[in-house]
């Protein structure tokens, strides 16, 4: 990787985590201009390796000093990693692209998906956050729905998330549960509150006072942020599902303007990084397993409401690639392009 004038020096801060190695595959996927990558991490993974365009590349602890002529810092690390290290990155002339929660809701830090706010990066001061591997894929769908109906209505979701959210840990405990079952063991929960194997939790992340889980405000006021929408009025319920990867949502959608769902699909199919998979005649339907390894959000049972004009649909998104890396890397293709 000789460093050229057009090559960009690119950091990643996680580099061995579940969101950095997806990260290295889709910066080399999508030919993104890598004259130098620099894998970063915590100390405890300084001197292992990773890999990158046909070479194993040694990983240095992450701290200021790593960011000294980079253009783009990739968060995929703990949110306290990003909160002291990205204001760092930023004050050495790089772009900070944070996957954590730390800079979402911060008013001075955009929250782009491509798709739906590029031009929100125009105002970006060195950071720029990435949203919440749920609620990428949820905005898109909304956005689309919003553009041809004129508005949006309620909203509500429940989402069904895989174990890699909770990354690496998530589906190791996951795997090693079920073959403790398998072995007529009981299962250990260190990762997830309960069993996760052949089980599902209605709660991802915490509990906060009121009820909601962190994970489902997140959602709620993450989407409102994304689409400028600060009343959004989104009842929501996230549930964790023994899946390695890929996150669905089952969304009721109220538009000002009822859609009939052939106007809905034809809608979503235009829209970019969607892809209708939506024939149940045939049992075609999406499917987190469907999603795995691919970008495509992917949408399906779009139907109206028995009781009302809303529309039902079921949306399945790879986690790790559309809700976190690839986004990441189309935000620093979009800071490119602008």
């Amino acid at each position: 990787m000789a460093k050229g004038s057009a090559g960009k020096v690119v950091a990643i801060v996680g580099a061995t985590g579940a969101v950095g190695e997806v990260l290295l595959r889709v910066l080399a996927e999508r030919r993104f201009p890598v004259c130098e990558l620099r894998a970063l991490a915590s100390e405890r993974s300084v001197g292992t390796t990773v890999r990158f365009a046909g070479r194993d590349l040694p990983v240095e602890l992450a701290r200021g000093e790593a960011f000294d002529g980079a253009d783009f810092v990739f968060f995929a690390a703990t949110g306290a990693l990003s909160k002291t290290l990205a204001p760092e990155a930023a004050r050495r002339g790089a772009v900070a692209i944070d996957k954590s929660s730390t800079w979402r809701m911060d008013e001075g830090v955009p929250l782009v998906v491509p798709e739906v706010n590029p031009d929100a990066l125009d105002k970006h001061r060195g950071i720029v956050a990435c949203p919440n591997c749920t609620t990428i894929p949820f905005a898109m769908a909304l956005e689309a729905l919003r553009r041809e109906a004129g508005g949006l209505g309620r909203v509500v979701v429940t989402t069904l998330q895989s174990v890699s959210g909770a990354g690496k840990p998530g589906i190791d405990e996951l795997d090693a549960q079920i073959a403790a079952i398998a072995r007529g063991e009981a299962p250990k929960s260190e990762v997830f509150p309960a069993q996760i194997a052949y089980n599902v939790l209605p709660l991802c992340e915490t509990f906060r006072d009121d009820g909601y889980s962190t994970e489902e405000v997140k959602l709620c006021f993450e989407t409102r942020k994304i689409l400028r929408l600060p009343a959004l009025d989104v009842a929501m319920t996230c549930i964790r599902v023994p899946v390695p990867v890929g996150h669905s949502h089952s969304m009721l959608v109220e538009t000002p303007r009822p859609l009939a769902p052939e106007r809905a699909r034809a809608a979503l199919a235009a829209f970019p990084g969607i892809r209708v998979v939506d024939d149940p005649s045939k049992n075609v339907f999406p499917t987190p397993a469907m999603s795995a390894g691919h970008d495509d959000v992917l949408v399906g049972r779009i139907r109206r409401d028995l009781g009302s004009d809303r529309l039902w649909l079921f949306v399945s998104c790879d986690n790790l690639r559309k809700g976190a890396a690839t986004n990441a890397v189309q935000i620093a293709e979009a800071l490119l392009a602008r």
